[in-house]
């Protein structure tokens, strides 16, 4: 199929559909979003096009309340236009594709079919996001050129966050047309694509909905209360800290009955029993006990003036009767000095007779067989199932990945011995001498399929860095970083340190990077693909040395950040680099100097060394000051107050984009086109862009005098400072810091508008830190932060 997707519809506006809608958009795709026109309107209403636009012009406006928001940025909303189902149907002859996400009821769907038919233009792509209706049946009495382009897409909520997109072909979809939407879903809408049958659910939820109702089953069989069962169901085992009952609040237990009754409808046997829902959830559905959306679901939290207390639900009694509890055994305890989920996991399974060992290897078990039973009903290989599991549930390990970390051949006998069925697929490979679902050669990543091993393809775009340095090594290492070779004489340097914070050893390595990429290579990439890039400076080891009075060490190691920071602005090879996550304090710092970034769209940056009682120490106060000054056009008339404000507020209240694109907003990113919508593809996009700025002739920055607003600037800043104060907003060292950092931006006690060096503005910044870092409050705060994970206000 040729051409792209320029303008988009989504019909249903509900919380899905305006999720929808709101994804598209934050991506710059003008989208158009329908709903009904309201039952309820007056004679004088239906006249007017506003009010029959009512419903989907609400739902547009909740958009900006929700939370987590499901915009990034406030004009991403500019970019949904709304309308009815009545009046504005014809417009979808404009629009290149039309999602819909009306109601989950068959009829309704094929009724919005049979408009859509009627106005859509040849050769648009139209999908449903159903999450369990047969794509083929709705296809039904259609057009011919309407189901050679149609097929499901199915997001998963939120569709900002969740980055799994199940891509459903009905048996008539053109095969370009299915090639094109899983190209378009990666390359566009940042999505990890699974292409699945059209079955009952199709993968995720199919296998997470069995997994979860074996968990609740075993529950109730083994007398585990809920917190227990959610103490060893998260983290410990490679899932999300909701664990199991939490998902369920957060998803609505309503709509976890509908997507179960759904499967219970259409299967038959052992497997139906198991999609039936228990009595207990099925009274607390009719009880409207739902979960986060009603207050009461499997936990409460009551509030009182002391705090907040978690209750668990009793199943027999529908009360909540104790505090959350967690289940604790020798083999729990075990887990967690583990590292990694494959390990922990290991560790529980094998310890047979413990509480918590054997709940997790009863409810592993049982989804670890289903998952192999519906292999080819569901997806035509295993990597389809466990990238589902992961992108759409959360899971850090699929199920065929699970299997691999307790070792298959173990597994299958425990469960033959237990008097469980194996897939016969499973034994056969085991008989061929193949121990494993997976294995890596060379980098590249095999699974088992048919009695072979096979690659896993991949798009082109996709660098592993784990799989990339078994292939090709690393040049350089210490214990905080490591320099690899990407290829095309581009090198990378990945933070390995604790939270990929900056120490000597990180600092020492970009300052070795910079000297190699100089001798022999076009250009360098500062990434990784780690939790988060950069949570900032090691807080713990300068908290250390305060407590010890080695300020001459902490000197030592500000003063080399800041010149590291330095080298990387003024390399003469580019440095581009590429933040995503939590990119805080030092993190921003890094991102701010370097000649290009390209970040993740969730990038979550800011300046917040106030939340420990310190200012910016490695530069960050000068280059972000620097780049809001750039960002006037020329034959502006320039107000330095207005921007040293500007910046000192941001700084001083620690200001934090919500994403890369109000990272542009802010002043912390340079332009939109620095954003990789597939996260996935940051590090080859970040290549690319290294190699395209060498391409161009790459020349280093000039280093620039910079106006500062010097004393009458100083005190403005201050005034602001003082009126918070006063009106109780801001404490005693609040104001010490907001000095410190104000001075700082002023340029010290000079006249206004004196341009001074950036070595000046780094001396006034290092001392200013020296000088926090020395106070007992600082270190109080600091303490905390380490301990809490949480800023105090003293």
């Amino acid at each position: 199929m040729n051409g792209s997707i320029k303008r988009a519809a989504v019909l249903g506006s509900g919380v899905m559909g305006a999720g929808i809608a709101a994804h598209l958009a934050n991506l710059g795709i003008p989208t158009l979003m329908l709903d009904i026109v309201p039952n309820d309107l007056s004679e004088e209403e239906k006249q007017n096009p506003k009010a029959r636009n009512k419903i989907a012009a609400e739902n547009k406006k909740k958009l900006r309340k929700q939370n987590p928001s499901p915009i990034t940025t406030q004009k991403s909303l500019d970019l949904i236009s709304v309308g009815n189902f009545e009046d504005h149907m014809q417009e979808l002859k404009d629009v290149d594709w039309i999602i819909e996400v009306v109601v989950e009821n068959l009829e309704v769907k094929q009724k919005v079919y049979a408009q859509v038919d009627e106005h859509r233009r040849e050769g648009s792509i139209v999908s449903s996001n159903t999450s369990g209706i047969s794509i083929n049946a709705m296809a039904e009495d259609r057009s011919e050129d309407f189901k050679k382009h149609f097929l499901g897409t199915h997001f998963f909520n939120p569709p900002r966050y969740l980055k799994l997109l199940e891509v459903i072909p009905n048996k008539e979809t053109d095969p370009d047309v299915l090639a094109f939407m899983k190209r378009f879903g990666e390359d566009v809408l940042g999505k990890g694509v699974v292409e699945a049958k059209d079955t009952p659910n199709f993968i995720a939820n199919r296998i997470g909905t069995y997994g979860l109702l074996v968990t609740v089953q075993e529950m109730l069989r083994g007398g585990y209360s809920i917190g227990e069962v959610d103490s060893v169901t998260g983290p410990m085992i490679g899932r999300p800290k909701s664990a199991t009952f939490r998902t369920l609040d957060v998803v609505g237990l309503d709509t976890f009955v509908h997507v179960a009754n759904n499967v219970y409808d259409q299967v038959e046997g052992d497997e139906k029993k198991v999609f039936e829902v228990p009595e207990f959830m099925k009274q607390m559905n009719e009880k409207g006990m739902l979960g986060a959306k009603t207050g009461k679901g499997f936990f409460y939290k009551h509030k009182d003036k002391n705090g907040s207390t978690i209750y668990e639900l009793n199943p027999e009694t529908l009360e909540y009767e104790q505090e959350q509890q967690k289940l604790k055994t020798d083999a729990s305890g075990a887990a967690k000095q583990e590292k990694g989920p494959k390990r922990k996991l290991k560790a529980l399974v094998s310890a047979k007779g413990d509480r918590a060992g054997d709940l997790v290897w009863n409810i592993t078990k049982p989804t670890l067989i289903y998952s192999a039973e519906l292999l080819g009903d569901i997806a035509d290989d295993i990597t389809q199932i466990d990238d589902a599991m992961k992108w759409g549930f959360g899971w850090e390990i699929g199920p065929f990945e699970m299997w691999d970390a307790i070792g298959v051949k173990k597994a299958t006998e425990r469960m033959e011995e237990e008097g469980s069925t194996v897939p016969a697929w499973v034994k056969s490979m085991l008989d061929q001498g193949f121990e494993s679902f997976y294995k890596t050669e060379n980098g590249k990543l095999y699974f088992y399929h048919n009695g072979e091993y096979v690659e896993k393809a991949v798009n082109e775009k996709e660098i592993d860095l784990k799989l990339h340095k078994q292939a090709k090594g690393v040049i350089k290492q210490n214990s905080g970083a490591s320099l690899i070779d990407l290829g095309d004489d581009v090198a990378l340097l990945e933070f390995t340190s604790q939270n990929n914070s900056i120490g000597m050893d990180v600092i020492q390595m970009i300052n070795d990077s910079l000297d190699e990429v100089n001798k022999n290579y076009r250009g360098l990439v500062i990434g990784n693909q780690g939790k988060n890039f950069c949570v900032g400076a090691n807080l713990a080891m300068i908290l250390m040395e305060a407590q010890e009075f080695n300020f001459f060490e902490i000197e030592m190691v500000i003063k080399q950040f800041q010149q590291a920071m330095q080298r990387i602005k003024y390399n003469e090879k580019p440095v581009v680099v590429a933040p995503f996550g939590m990119t805080l304090g030092g993190g921003t710092e890094l991102v701010l100097p370097a000649a290009g970034q390209q970040a993740s769209p969730e990038t979550y940056m800011g300046l917040v060394e106030a939340g420990v009682g310190l200012i910016p120490g490695g530069g960050g106060n000068k280059e972000f000051y620097l780049n809001q000054l750039r960002g006037f056009p020329e034959g502006v008339d320039l107000d330095l107050q207005k921007v040293a404000n500007d910046v000192f507020v941001k700084i001083a209240t620690g200001k934090t984009s919500t994403s890369a694109a109000e990272a542009v907003e802010y002043g912390f990113l340079d332009d939109f086109d620095s954003i990789s919508f597939n996260g996935d593809h940051q590090i080859y996009d970040a290549k690319n862009k290294v190699l395209a700025l060498d391409k161009a002739g790459y020349q280093p920055p000039k280093e620039e005098k910079i106006p500062v607003v010097g004393e009458p600037g100083y005190a403005t800043m201050m005034l602001g400072a003082k009126q918070l104060q006063l009106s109780g907003y801001a404490s005693d060292h609040d104001i010490k810091i907001a000095s410190h950092l104000a001075h700082v931006l002023a340029g010290g006690k000079i006249k206004y508008g004196t341009k001074v060096s950036e070595q000046y503005l780094l001396d006034l910044e290092r001392e200013a830190f020296l000088s926090l870092v020395s106070e007992q409050k600082t270190q109080e705060r600091m303490m905390h932060m380490l301990q809490n994970g949480k800023p105090l206000r003293n």
